[in-house]
């Protein structure tokens, strides 16, 4: 705001947070049933954006059997004991950014 005394005029100022894009991809990963499979990727910047893990097409959550992790700009997820049915693709998306092993 700048005020004269007589004459007043005010701004807004917005922000957007910039997209994080995904800089270090998904691997591959071989476990022997019954073993924990680790998933880790990096993004180009910490964000609010919302992200998300797949098995397939099925969204993940943090649970006993499937653990996510963020530290900075490392997302990793942890299947525990892993078993036959966990065999397929893995996906990380944030934001229009997605990587599959």
């Amino acid at each position: 705001t700048c005020d004269t005394g007589d004459q007043q005029t005010t701004a807004v100022v917005h922000l957007k947070e910039p997209a994080a894009t995904i800089v270090e991809m998904l691997k591959d990963v071989t476990s022997y049933e019954g073993e924990d499979a680790v998933f880790e990727c990096r993004l180009s910047r910490e964000t609010t954006q919302d992200a998300q893990w797949f098995l397939g097409d099925v969204p993940l959550q943090s649970n006993e059997m499937n653990e996510i992790r963020v530290q900075g700009t490392r997302h990793s997820l942890i299947l525990r004991k892993v078993t036959l049915e966990d065999c397929g693709s893995i996906s990380f998306k944030v934001g229009e950014h997605t990587s599959a092993a």
